[in-house]
């Protein structure tokens, strides 16, 4: 393969974020990492879990994103959980910082990406679901794991 890979290439998902969050809008952002959490984050080892973001001094920050230390690091590993930078124009920040003070929603992380040898994240402009809204989702997805049980039997 090129040194510089091409295409779209998946490393996390933060499947939680769907089921506590209805996502209302989706961003791409870059993320400012250190050499040895690059190769963590090739090897997978990353985990969207309990992750937010917060606007604070005009900068994005992503938090509670945990990238397991490089076995081959030593000295060189960062915490890993430590607040990290994401990259976005100042303009979109503003308008994300605007949005979720006024209307009191929440940037998630959604998943975390290859795009062309960079990192990205894809964020989410989230509102909080309340039980039932779960409850409700959770009807709907097992209502139509059941219409393609009965499809399949059928055929």
């Amino acid at each position: 393969m090129s040194p510089k890979a091409k295409g779209v290439k998946p490393v996390a998902q933060n499947r939680k974020a769907f089921h506590d969050y209805f996502i209302l809008d989706r961003y791409e952002a870059g993320i400012e990492l250190f050499g040895t959490e690059v190769k963590s984050v090739r090897a997978g080892g990353v985990n969207l879990k309990d992750s937010f973001c917060t606007i604070r001094d005009g900068e994005l920050f992503v938090r509670g994103m945990h990238i397991s230390p490089y076995e081959k690091g030593n000295i060189f590993n960062r915490d890993p959980m430590r607040a990290r930078r994401l990259l976005m124009h100042r303009r979109e920040i503003q308008k994300l910082d605007a949005r979720v003070r006024q209307d009191g929603l929440t940037l998630i992380p959604l998943s975390l990406y290859f795009k062309d040898s960079r990192v990205k994240v894809e964020l989410g402009l989230c509102q909080g679901k309340k039980l039932f809204d779960k409850r409700q989702t959770e009807a709907k997805k097992a209502a139509g794991r059941d219409m393609e049980r009965a499809l399949k039997e059928s055929i």
